[in-house]
């Protein structure tokens, strides 16, 4: 059951906010902040992405610690175990300057018990960790089409509603601290699923001989439809999968944590599980910085598709 879903009446906001990772996901959130007002204070330890966030009129940061001393709600946007621990525990990282009043939105899609380790490290020092994977790709991000799914203190969460509200259409409180993660891998049990028979139905219709333009018109508008499609649909249309707003090789990565979430449950995902292998396919076929609807040429090399005539 839905605990809480908050859309206005905060008593608390802050104008500053602090994002670290300004990666696909970190870049489009902070635009969309500093679009509704925040001053926002970002860290990344890519040079080319800190440029790229003071010139849209963020105010950069050396390190996490440089974020927390001028930010108490920071957003963390990491690809990976070792960058949160390191932005967590590492040398300036936020445990050195954890304090009461500091709330840390981590929006990545790790392990539960690898947050639950940051949350308890932050915590010795005073600090609140909230669990708020996001649903929805890097384009979505860029047009706000975000949901938050946040977990663990329900009073920090109300303190952060504006800033949900700043870069999210809609968030949601759905229980104690993890529930947030667990919500998000059956989001992206799905994402996976309902991805590769994207592709397969466009790929049967272009071998069927219609027109793809014409497949995502008319399916996008009836009832075989998903947000996948509709997504994922354009690229597969245009056979170009170069503007990755999600890359295979790190959609790898949430694959193998919800599989393993799956299995330590012993509950059953055949169709996930038969979803894997196209995507291993992609990185076999050079797709690994490509989009994930790149697995739509995964189904055209099936199906000895030549769309180059």
């Amino acid at each position: 059951m839905v605990r809480g879903i908050i859309k206005s009446g905060i008593t608390e906001m802050s104008t500053i906010v602090g994002i670290i990772g300004l990666g696909i996901m970190g870049s489009a959130m902070s635009g969309n902040l500093l679009a509704a007002g925040f001053r926002v204070i970002g860290n990344d330890i890519d040079e080319t992405r800190r440029d790229a966030f003071t010139a849209k009129g963020g105010i950069p940061a050396d390190s996490p610690a440089d974020v927390a001393r001028q930010a108490d709600r920071i957003i963390l946007s990491l690809p990976s175990v070792a960058a949160f621990d390191q932005v967590i525990s590492g040398e300036h990282g936020l445990a050195s300057v954890a304090g009461d009043d500091l709330i840390i939105i981590e929006t990545g899609t790790l392990p539960i018990d690898v947050k639950e380790r940051g949350r308890d490290v932050l915590a010795a020092g005073g600090a609140v960790m909230l669990d708020c994977p996001l649903s929805g790709t890097g384009a979505q991000a860029v047009t706000r089409d975000l949901a938050v799914y946040a977990s663990g203190s329900e009073p920090a969460y109300r303190r952060c509603v504006a800033i949900f509200e700043g870069f999210a259409r809609a968030h949601y409180h759905v229980g104690p601290f993890g529930d947030g993660s667990k919500m998000k891998f059956v989001a992206n049990h799905l994402v996976a699923i309902h991805n590769v028979a994207a592709a397969e139905a466009m790929v049967l219709g272009m071998k069927a001989g219609l027109d793809a333009e014409l497949i995502y018109k008319v399916i996008g508008d009836g009832a075989g439809s998903s947000r996948m499609f509709e997504i994922r649909g354009p690229m597969m249309v245009e056979n170009d999968y170069s503007e990755a707003t999600m890359k295979v090789e790190v959609w790898q990565k949430d694959m193998s944590i919800i599989g393993n979430f799956a299995a330590a449950l012993d509950c059953p995902t055949p169709l996930f599980a038969a979803s894997g292998s196209i995507y291993n396919a992609a990185m076999a076929q050079g797709h690994a910085r490509n989009d994930t609807a790149a697995v739509c040429a995964v189904m055209q090399e099936m199906a000895r598709l030549d769309r180059t005539t």
